[in-house]
Formats: C-alpha cells, sequence, structure tokens
C-alpha cells in the first residue's frame, strides 16, 4: 500500500517537475518540447534519481549502526566532498590567469564533479583506514567525526587562501538540482542500478544485526565483511548524490523514519520504500524551490533542511510527551 501511494506521488510530482518553469507552471509540453526535454526533464529524473540513492544510503546507515539518527553524511563523506569542491575553485582561481578565463571556467564545471565525487569516497576510505576496517562501529563513527572535523578544517584553512572559492563553495554546500542534466541522471542511475540490488541481497544481515552482534555472529553471518560492503554502498549512493546535486541535508536521514512511522518491514522493502521516499522527498523540494520565488529559486539543500529538522524537532516533541 505504501508502495502504491509512493509511486504515485513520485509521478504526480514528475508531472508538476515538467511543468514548473521560471515563468510559472505551464503544460503545454508539445509547444515547448525543447525546453521541456534538455531542461525540465533531467532535473526531474535527476532529482528522483538523487533522492533514491540518499534515501537508500541512510537507511543503510541506521540499519549499520542500530541508530536511528545515522545519516549518509556520518563517515565523513560529506566533508570530503566539500574539501574537494573547494580545492577544484581555489586551483581554478590560481591558474586562471595562465590559462585564460574560458578554459578555467570549464575546468572548473568539468572538475567540479569529479572533485566531489572523489572527495567523498576519500573521505569514508580515510575512515576506514583510521578505524583499520567497518569491524567496529563505534570506532568507525568517531574515525567519522575526526575526519569530517579535520577535513572541514582544512577546507575553511584553503578559503582563508582563496576567498574567491567561497561563494562556489557555498552554492556547493547548499544543494541544487539545478545543473543535471542527461548524462548526470545517467551517472546517477547507474550507481542505483549498482547500490540497490546489492543492499537488497545483503539486507538480512541488517536484519540479523537488529539482534545484537553475538547473535548475528552465531548465524554465520561475517559481520566485518558485511559492514565493509555495506559500508562501500553507502559510500558509493552518498558520494554520486553529493557529486551531482551538492549536500542535500536531511532527506537521508528522514526517509525511513517516515517509513517506519507508517508500516514495521524488515530491512529488505526498508531499504526500496526508504529509497522511494527519498525520491519523493527530494522532488518535492525541488519542485517547491522552482516555484515558491519564481522566476527565482531556492536552494533545494535548504528547503530539505528547513522541512526535515522541522520533521525531526516535531518528532522529538512527540516522544518526549508523557
Amino acid at each position: 500500500m505504501l508502495a502504491a501511494v509512493l509511486l504515485a506521488a513520485a509521478l504526480s510530482l514528475a508531472a508538476l517537475g515538467l511543468a514548473a518553469g521560471s515563468e510559472g507552471w505551464s503544460f503545454a509540453w508539445r509547444a515547448e518540447w525543447d525546453l521541456v526535454s534538455a531542461i525540465r526533464a533531467p532535473r526531474t529524473v535527476g532529482a528522483l534519481l538523487c533522492g533514491a540513492l540518499l534515501g537508500l544510503a541512510g537507511a543503510i546507515a541506521q540499519g549499520l549502526f542500530r541508530n536511528p539518527l545515522a545519516d549518509p553524511y556520518l563517515l565523513g563523506s560529506a566533508a570530503g566532498a566539500g574539501l574537494g569542491v573547494v580545492l577544484v575553485l581555489a586551483g581554478a582561481g590560481a591558474f586562471g590567469v595562465a590559462l585564460g578565463s574560458a578554459t578555467a571556467d570549464a575546468l572548473q564545471r568539468v572538475g567540479l564533479v569529479g572533485a566531489a565525487f572523489v572527495g567523498a569516497l576519500a573521505g569514508v576510505s580515510l575512515t576506514l583506514m583510521l578505524a583499520r576496517g567497518a569491524g567496529r562501529p563505534t570506532v568507525l563513527l568517531l574515525a567519522g567525526v575526526v575526519v569530517g572535523i579535520l577535513m572541514s578544517s582544512l577546507s575553511e584553512l584553503l578559503l582563508l587562501v582563496a576567498p574567491e572559492a567561497l561563494r562556489g563553495r557555498q552554492i556547493f554546500m547548499l544543494g541544487t538540482t539545478g545543473y543535471l542534466g542527461w548524462p548526470a541522471v545517467a551517472v546517477l542511475a547507474a550507481a542505483l542500478a549498482v547500490a540497490l540490488p546489492l543492499a537488497l541481497r545483503f539486507a538480512r544481515a541488517l536484519d540479523a544485526l537488529v539482534l545484537g552482534e553475538a547473535s548475528a555472529a552465531s548465524l554465520g553471518i561475517a559481520l566485518p565483511r558485511v559492514r565493509l560492503l555495506m559500508v562501500s554502498l553507502m559510500a558509493l549512493a552518498t558520494a554520486t548524490a553529493v557529486a551531482q546535486a551538492g549536500l542535500v541535508a536531511f532527506v537521508g536521514l528522514v526517509a525511513p523514519h517516515l517509513v517506519r512511522r507508517r508500516v514495521v518491514v524488515t530491512h529488505g522493502p526498508l531499504l526500496a520504500l526508504s529509497a522511494l521516499t527519498g525520491a519523493v522527498l527530494l522532488l518535492a523540494a525541488d519542485v517547491a524551490a522552482r516555484s515558491v520565488i519564481a522566476p527565482q529559486e531556492l536552494p533545494v539543500g535548504l528547503l530539505t533542511a528547513v522541512l526535515g529538522g522541522g520533521y525531526l524537532l516535531w518528532l522529538l516533541r512527540q516522544r518526549g510527551r508523557p
């Protein structure tokens, strides 16, 4: 039932995404086919795929660490992506005179996506190195905090040296779906096609972890290997989404919560439903970001942060009542 509702919501929001433009709403898709096919359609599909990757990564993180407050960015991926972006922006400013402004701008546009992806994976890899693998969840979380602080500090230091990179980094930190095109959609779809089936295949290991590590080990589950695989899938999903849309906050954290409040499921359905919920949440935020103050746009990550944070505050207040 929940899956049917989410699919209907996704289709409805997709229609709105194809109609939402800088001059208001327009459903004359044939008359505006070039605009719809080149800009609105890839942005709409890309927002769905980004949200699905973040929702999947959030569900993996919460199941893996048995912590409902775990989110996809807790192992240093966000700070690593931010550092990669600042490095590219600062480098483009430093070499812009030598290369020429047009060449520097082209390299910057191409390099930001790759730098964010590599930086996110580097952050998670450094966390795994410090924790000496994924066998000890508490140590892994602490290592993620350390890596996040370290990489964020390096980003701030670079911004002191190259303050011209501040604006570009701010846009990345707020998150945006405005630059999604068909090549980005292909990358996002490929990452989801890899991460989701593998996560579903090993979802029973997350079910066993609910019973405790000793019980899971007694069932014959190779916990270190499964944890490493799940961390790798989480890193792949998060890095791909962040590289294409920036740091979109709260989608990965809130999506699994919304699913658990509606249905009680094992981790197999939870992973799939969280991905679908994340897709709906991000596309809804994207449509709203395009429409609230049109012809201008709001950063989609700003909307998800406000709405997601408000939802969590309401949830905490509900649970705190006697």
